[in-house]
Formats: C-alpha cells, structure tokens, sequence
C-alpha cells in the first residue's frame, strides 16, 4: 500500500519552490522530490503542478503519494567476517572501513547484512525487516569498528533498549584537525538534516526544526600540533554524530570529504591509506540480554589507524 504525506503551507512559505520546501520539510533529497513530482505523484489542492512551482498562500494542502518501496532481493555472500564474539543470541563484529553494514536500492551487495545471512543463516532478528536483519545500531561506510548483531527478536529489544536508555557504552578513536586548548570537553548540540544537502547532517538550534538532542564527550590522547589523537563516548547516538559534531567546533575528522571537503596537504599525501575519515568505532560495552551480564569488548586499532598516527608522531 502506498504511503500518503499531507503537508500544509504557512505565510512564511510563500515564494518558495515546491521541491525546496518539500526537501526541507521531508527526509527526501530534492532529486527524489523532483522525480516524484515528475511523475505526478505530488499534488497542491489536488492539482498536479511542476516542480518549479512557487507556493503562493498558506494553508495549501500538499499531498505527497509514495508509491510503495522497491523490494530488493538480499542474498547471502560468503564474505569473511571479524568475529569478536558470538552466542546463539547475538554476535558483534569488528567492521573494516569501506563496508555498507545494510543494502539499499543501487547497493545490494557486498554489505554487512549479505555477509551476516551467509554466516547466521535464518537465526536473525527480523524486527528491522528483510533489508536489516539484525541490525541493531549502524556505523558509516568509511568508519571501521565494532557492531552488535542479534539474533533474535528478545535479543534485538533488549539492546535497543540499553542503547535508547543510554547505558549501551560505544568509544570512539578519531584523528581529528587543530588543537585542543583543554583535555577534556563535550560537545552539546543538537543535530538534524542539514537544511540544504539532504544527503548530510547539522548542528540545527532553531526551535522549529525537528533536530534532536546529541551529546559527545571527547578526551585528548595525544596531541600532534595541527592534528589531536582522541577518544570520544556517545551519550546519545545521531546520524554521523562524531562527524558532524567535531565539524560544528572546528575540529573536523581528518580524511571527512563530506565535513571537511577541503583537505589539507597532510590528508591529501594520505588518502589512499585514509580512504574516508579516520574514525573506529573500538570500544563497545552492555549488558548481555538474556544473562544480564555486563559484557566489553575492545577491538584495538585497525592497521589504517596505527599508519596515520605513525605518519604523525614523525613529522
């Protein structure tokens, strides 16, 4: 069955383009929008307009018609896996960098997920549907490190619970650009869908926004100068939230090309070790959801990691 959106206009939106206003108020990129008001799917007071329509008053009633979602075949890859741990209820598996951990329409191979199938077979939480089976929570594509996987359903509530609750513990490594005046901090911001590239996030502090609390503790290991070794710990868990939060305080993640698009000479004469951002996801800890016991699990740091910060103790 389709899915339905039925947005209302106000004053302050008269002028605007009907695919902006509609990327700024949806999750969908403007090309999306485009395409489904080229295909008549988007109507202003049931009339079908074009996508370079400017809203003309409030209160008009903008219906959005998404036609049902491409059924993608997921099939199981016998990729090898870096188990860290496994029981019959869950596992957690350290990520290398430049693995997808869930197909998505134009990439259903070579994730995760096709890898997870192969191995667990049919002993996968189902709670996340056929795309995301037992996905848990999701680090990017260019971040390594470790993830929990349940195996069933009970497993799957539990641990969604604790990271919800914030008492599922995740640190982080990151190499990041500048110099800490101090040892210690947070950063206190909330974060939502960048306002103009959909496909990114923000520090948004308008009250009309639906941005949503983010917080991220970071500590100094070792200061390089023009780059700092860190250690960070979500208190919450936002879309590209390190990411987006080192960029809000000027300390973008070295190897970033989506927060820091103009990398230095040092970023450059590295990219093919980097190969994105230089972030791993090392530590994980929570309780087990079944036995209650409390379980961590340390996965070092990836070989990519320890080159970098070799590169930068010499220069």
């Amino acid at each position: 069955m389709d899915e339905i959106i039925t947005l209302f206009t106000k004053d302050s939106d008269i002028g605007d383009r009907l695919d902006a206003f509609l990327s700024r108020k949806t999750d969908m990129t403007r090309s999306g929008i485009q395409k489904l008001i080229d295909e008549g799917l988007v109507t202003i007071n049931s009339i079908i307009v074009k996508k370079n329509y400017k809203i003309r008053s409030e209160k008009e009633e903008i219906i959005i018609n998404l036609p049902e979602p491409e059924i993608l075949d997921v099939l199981p890859e016998n990729i090898p896996l870096d188990i860290i741990y496994e029981d019959k209820y869950l596992l957690v598996v350290n990520k290398p960098k430049g693995m997808v951990v869930h197909p998505a329409p134009g990439n259903i191979s070579g994730t995760l997920v096709n890898a997870l199938m192969y191995h667990c077979k049919d002993s996968l939480s189902s709670i996340n549907g056929v795309i995301r089976p037992g996905i848990v929570h999701r680090i990017d594509k260019d971040t390594s490190g470790l993830l929990i996987v349940a195996k069933c359903n009970e497993a799957h509530l539990s641990l969604a619970k604790q990271i919800k609750e914030h008492s599922f513990d995740r640190e982080y490594n990151a190499i990041v650009t500048g110099n800490f005046k101090e040892d210690s901090g947070i950063v206190d911001a909330p974060i939502g869908r960048h306002p103009v590239d959909r496909k990114k996030m923000a520090v948004i502090r308008t009250s009309s926004s639906s941005a949503r609390d983010a917080r991220t503790h970071y500590e100094v290991i070792e200061r390089f100068g023009a780059y700092t070794y860190l250690k960070l710990k979500l208190e919450t868990g936002r879309t590209h939230q390190i990411r987006v939060h080192m960029s809000s305080i000027s300390h973008p993640v070295i190897g970033d090309t989506v927060y820091k698009p103009n990398q230095d000479k040092f970023e450059r004469m590295n990219a093919s070790i980097l190969n994105g951002q230089c972030l791993h996801a090392r530590i994980i800890g929570f309780d087990h959801p079944i036995t209650g016991q409390r379980l961590f699990f340390d996965s070092g740091l990836p070989p990519y990691f320890k080159l970098i910060l070799d590169k930068l103790r010499k220069m």
